[in-house]
């Protein structure tokens, strides 16, 4: 009988810690996964952009191809499109970063527009649910979040082939260098 108290003290003490964890292990949401995801491939383009130097801004692997530089500023000019289009507002862009040709202007448009998607990324997952037209389909404003995900992800790959063809280490590599 002596054991009961003491297996009960220990619940009592254990309980908080076990409700801890519970809250701490719930699952995520769809806009906070994403949300997560994109600020760390933002974080990659914008190290990128920072890391390459600017006499290489004007590199193109082949001519058919974007610049680096074209490529920095093309992603700044979808993120302020897509994440305009997702909360609902006019593209606050003109669409014209991918024609700067500064170093320091295009790092600068390109974390503008990360911290333009913000908004976006911090909608409610029950707000992403309503549609909005996208290349002249309608999307759920989730399909469009993921889109924009996607989108800089097949870019930051771009850019790592250009770090790579200029002798740079890209920043995902460094990170386990």
């Amino acid at each position: 009988m002596t054991k009961t108290p003491l297996l009960l003290a220990a619940l009592v003490v254990a309980a908080p810690a076990i409700a801890q964890e519970s809250k701490a292990a719930a699952p995520m949401g769809a806009v906070e996964t994403l949300r997560r995801n994109f600020v760390y491939v933002g974080q990659m383009v914008t190290r990128s952009a920072e890391q390459m130097p600017e006499a290489d801004y004007a590199f193109k692997p082949t001519p058919e191809v974007r610049s680096f530089g074209q490529l920095i500023g093309h992603v700044a000019d979808a993120n302020q499109m897509f994440c305009a289009l997702i909360i609902g507002e006019a593209n606050p862009s003109s669409g014209s970063a991918e024609k700067k040709t500064a170093k320091a202007d295009l790092v600068a448009a390109v974390k503008a527009s990360y911290e333009y998607c913000g908004r976006a990324y911090a909608l409610a997952d029950a707000d992403t649910a309503s549609t909005i037209k996208l290349f002249g389909q309608d999307w759920t404003r989730l399909s469009g979040l993921v889109l924009n995900n996607g989108h800089n992800w097949e870019h930051y790959g771009n850019i790592v082939t250009y770090l790579r063809l200029k002798g740079q280490v890209p920043p995902s590599s460094q990170e386990r260098e």
